[in-house]
């Protein structure tokens, strides 16, 4: 919400100063020149402010600009949990094996370094660690670990991508208000058919200006956020594997069950 606030803030401030104004300048003097040039057929040249100006646009920027702040907030928590594939939660000296009746003080050894340094506690690889070593302890079972690990990876993977869902649903609102932008610029320019057969055709080009220009801004926004997203979606990924292959190389390789006499 904080991220929504900003977004709308920092949008509407930049409209109430910069593009609003910039584009009544442009259209003022777009309409005096074709004054001036109205026998000769004069063409209005396309002005980046006047495609900007109506508000379905500054709409699609406000819904734009909070998503990429949910997405960077998320991209800086994958971040930190990568910087966790290189930390050392076991504290393992070289050709030391793990055994089930040791899986407990291992585990406690997690606890600790998580009571110590409390940003760890929601990571998700100390908490796999931890499940992981639990399950070793009451199964005295190496498949089971594995078995275990790959559900709560599984679990992360799901949770990851339903914390995405208010990101697609703007990607999905943004094209939506373009259509929107679009039908009412539609239903101006109707409204207006009968300056048109007068000779007035000023007011329905200006219509049909806000209909084709809200589609094109949010058409065009919607695919910036799709393909941030893809690049979201594709870093959780490589996380997921990243915490299956550290628990693969760093606990069930050394894990071992004494044989039985």
């Amino acid at each position: 919400m904080f991220g929504l606030f900003i977004s709308f803030f920092v949008v509407g401030i930049i409209y109430s100063t910069i593009i609003r104004p910039k584009a009544e300048h442009a259209l003022f003097e777009e309409r005096v020149m074709a004054a001036k040039q109205s026998d000769s057929g004069y063409a209005p040249r396309r002005n980046i402010y006047v495609i900007l100006h109506n508000y379905e646009q500054q709409i699609c920027f406000t819904l734009l600009i909070w998503a990429t702040f949910i997405i960077f907030y998320k991209l800086r928590n994958l971040y930190h949990e990568k910087n966790l594939i290189d930390f050392s939660f076991l504290d393992l000296e070289e050709g030391e094996r793990i055994l089930p009746e040791d899986a407990l003080v291992y585990r406690k050894h997690i606890e600790t370094k998580l009571e110590n340094n409390p940003t760890l506690v929601d990571m998700m690889l100390p908490k796999t660690l931890s499940q992981a070593l639990l399950r070793f302890h009451s199964t005295s079972s190496i498949q089971d670990v594995s078995q275990s690990i790959k559900d709560l990876t599984d679990s992360a993977a799901d949770q990851l991508d339903s914390d995405l869902s208010l990101v697609r649903y703007i990607a999905w609102a943004i094209p939506s208000v373009g259509f929107v932008g679009t039908v009412r610029g539609i239903g101006e320019a109707l409204m207006k058919a009968d300056q048109a057969i007068k000779g007035d055709i000023s007011g329905v080009t200006a219509s049909l200006g806000l209909a084709f220009n809200s589609t094109l801004i949010a058409l065009f926004l919607s695919i910036i956020l799709m393909y941030i997203i893809h690049l979201l979606q594709s870093q959780q990924d490589q996380l997921i594997y990243d915490i299956e292959n550290y628990c693969r190389e760093k606990l069930i390789s050394i894990m071992k069950i004494p044989k039985i006499v």
